[in-house]
């Protein structure tokens, strides 16, 4: 059995990255009090490595809100401290780091974008992840340290936060019915987006955990289908029992990178065939598993900086 070493399993993300390398996997998962990839020494993650000789490792910890500086260091700093860290402490691990499809930026509208598409991303979430995806990509290329980056798009599914477009439309539907009204106003409604299942997600990371050499770096894990987020929350007030209406309201306070790209869809081609993926689950069950955590009153997982 094969052991990883997993960053942020107690995220939105981590949780089930988790559960998917579980059964195939001894997952090693020291939380952030134990391990904050911010703040550690590289010695001291270098001895970590050493100790807990691990064949892969793999970071999902992040940040959706904050300022460039939050995202530069829980994004840039972490990857390059894991990648110095793997190098010296675990060089026969492959290192995998969970990316962003905001490193696109705006891109066409009808069409798919591939990994090779030219980055331009609109904010520095974005360019946070952008840059720290160069660092691994470089890495990989120099046979330094075998990396590979995954690309994910709009992950969807339980526990999903309520900073998400989903997520909070599925706060505000739970609240609207337990008081009885009829209206929820949510922000973004005339985008597109390639909401991917969360469990699809944890699925690609076991899928480039256990793939072989690869020739590229960088692989998208989406759904390859874009669709009106006017629609996907349409779709969760039905599976929610919500009747009243679904209207434009003011954006989230960080929303701004999001409205500057109308348009997202994944092209998957290089996932299939290079690590054998391909999304298994449909929208409609993705809303109704991310539905049923929010009507059972579960909190919302920690945002793993």
């Amino acid at each position: 059995m094969s052991r990883v070493l997993l960053f942020g399993a107690g995220g939105f993300l981590g949780r089930h990255i988790h559960g998917a390398l579980a059964s195939h996997s001894m997952v090693l998962a020291p939380d952030r009090w134990e391990c904050d990839l911010v703040g550690i020494e590289l010695s001291a993650l270098v001895a970590l490595l050493r100790r807990e000789k691990p064949d892969a490792v793999v970071t999902a910890a992040g940040r959706i809100s904050g300022s460039g500086y939050d995202f530069v260091q829980a994004h840039v700093t972490t990857t390059a401290k894991l990648i110095e860290a793997v190098a010296a402490g675990a060089p026969q691990a492959r290192l995998v780091r969970i990316g962003s499809a905001a490193e696109y930026g705006a891109v066409p509208h009808g069409s798919a974008v591939t990994e090779d598409h030219p980055a331009s991303p609109v904010g520095e979430y974005g360019l946070s992840h952008l840059t720290a995806t160069r660092l691994a990509q470089l890495a990989g290329e120099s046979a330094r340290v075998d990396t590979v980056v995954l690309r994910v798009f709009n992950p969807v599914g339980p526990g999903m936060p309520a900073g998400t477009v989903l997520g909070r439309a599925a706060t505000l539907i739970r609240t609207a019915l337990a008081r009885g009204e009829e209206r929820v106003s949510l922000g973004l409604l005339s985008t597109y987006r390639d909401f991917v299942d969360v469990r699809d997600v944890a699925d690609a990371v076991l899928a480039a955990i256990r793939s072989g050499p690869l020739a590229e770096r960088i692989f998208n894990v989406g759904s390859g289908r874009a669709v009106a987020t006017r629609e996907a929350i349409g779709r969760l007030a039905e599976v929610a029992g919500f009747t009243g209406e679904v209207g434009d309201g003011s954006l989230a306070p960080d929303a701004g990178r999001s409205a500057a790209v109308p348009w997202m869809c994944a092209d998957i081609g290089r996932s299939a065939r290079a690590l054998g993926w391909a999304p298994r689950h449909t929208l409609t069950g993705s809303l109704m598993a991310l539905w049923q955590e929010t009507a059972a009153g579960r909190p919302t997982p920690e945002l793993v900086p």
